[in-house]
């Protein structure tokens, strides 16, 4: 099928995929309890003739179509998970559960997902099997790795596995399809200081952890100043402390937890050791003990060469090659569980502009964020072209 052809088409049905949308981003759900959307998926590739497993990782949802006699298998994921965000935007199409938003787009790759579904159904040429993967809980950083452990890709197999993220400021029609590292890593660490409790008026007497947490807040703050080189990417920022009960009471113990971001895996582990290092040390010097609970989220999300440079050739034959970077123009160190299916198959995650609006420009996790719908044929003809040509 030639490439004006499937923009002909997607744009023909752009408005009845702009309503889904719309309508998923009335009803937001949280996390892994995606059962609304997950159902809506689930009856519209049936309807196409995908043979439809649900219940994948949690409420995740995978769409198998097959054509032709070819082996060559190919993935393509979506995330379908909103935020607990008051939505302040005013919008006709506003969420109807106080509280949570689609303010990051889920709603929208879901839609492009499904747009692509029906074209790849009904319309597109092929040879090998196309698993359209639909993943709850993105934002917690676990559905990605639940439905890997639910044996994804045994059941599912997948030569590559690719994935978009849409993103405000960039123009509508333009992409950023980068190779290497493009997302961050990340990890909550839990630190439990364990002293002496005491009366505050007799210091003396008790082993405080309450100036060891706040000598430690202030040393954490040179790992990214000090160990690192000035073009080392590494964000660590303390969320949360807690300590104590009443004015008076020295505690026994006190609390802090971190979210560390670094944008290599090298990176990752020196930060790592320092942060333990730094943690160690200051705890002994103050007589306290140290429990360090460092647990990965997600880990840095890194694109394979082959996989991406496919992708770019898609995405300048659809948007234009003028249209199409090489190279975000500014780091990105936020992170995405889709790392995970990168650790575990070669494949690509990409960028498609969002637009500069009032609505459609602000940032992802804004309480005034919108999806623009105009981003839905051009992400479905980036799919549809990619699986024509990646399983042909």
């Amino acid at each position: 099928m030639t490439n004006l052809i499937i923009k002909q088409n997607l744009q023909g049905t752009a408005e009845h995929f702009a309503v889904i949308r719309r309508d998923i981003h009335r009803f937001p759900e949280l996390g892994g309890d995606t059962q609304r959307t997950s159902a809506l998926v689930a009856e519209m590739l049936g309807a196409w003739g995908y043979e439809v497993h649900e219940g994948v990782g949690g409420q995740g949802v995978v769409g198998v179509l097959r054509k032709g006699d070819g082996n060559r298998t190919l993935g393509i994921r979506a995330d379908m998970d909103a935020l607990p965000i008051l939505e302040k935007n005013g919008l006709p199409w506003a969420s109807q559960h106080a509280g949570r938003m689609h303010a990051c787009g889920h709603d929208g790759h879901t839609a492009t997902l499904l747009a692509a579904a029906e074209q790849l159904a009904t319309s597109a040429e092929f040879n090998g099997t196309l698993n359209l993967i639909f993943q709850p809980d993105e934002e917690g950083l676990a559905g990605a790795k639940l439905m890997i452990e639910d044996d994804l890709f045994t059941r599912f197999p997948c030569d590559a596995v690719y994935a978009f993220h849409n993103m405000p400021g960039l123009n509508v029609g333009q992409a950023v399809v980068q190779a290497g590292g493009l997302m961050a890593s990340s990890e909550r660490v839990t630190i439990t200081l364990t002293g002496r409790g005491g009366h505050g008026a007799m210091p003396e007497r008790a082993v405080d952890p309450i100036p060891a947490l706040a000598s430690i807040i202030a040393a954490l703050q040179t790992v990214v100043s000090r160990n690192l080189a000035a073009d080392d990417a590494a964000v660590i920022s303390v969320g949360m402390v807690h300590a104590g009960t009443a004015y008076n009471i020295i505690p026994e113990t006190a609390q802090l937890m971190l979210s560390v971001r670094t944008a290599a895996p090298q990176i990752r582990d020196r930060v790592e050791k320092r942060i333990r290092e730094i943690i160690e040390g200051q705890a002994a010097s103050f007589g306290v003990t140290a429990q360090v609970d460092y647990t990965l989220l997600a880990p840095v999300l890194v694109n394979t060469e082959a996989e991406t440079e496919r992708m770019r050739a898609v995405a300048r034959k659809v948007l234009g090659e003028h249209n199409v970077l090489n190279k975000m123009p500014v780091r990105l160190m936020g992170s995405e569980d889709f790392a995970w299916m990168l650790q575990a198959r070669p494949g690509c995650y990409f960028v498609l502009g969002n637009g500069t609006g009032e609505f459609t420009g602000c940032s992802v996790h804004n309480d005034h964020y919108d999806f623009d719908d105009a981003v839905i044929p051009l992400g479905a003809a980036c799919w549809v072209e990619l699986v024509e040509g990646y399983l042909a």
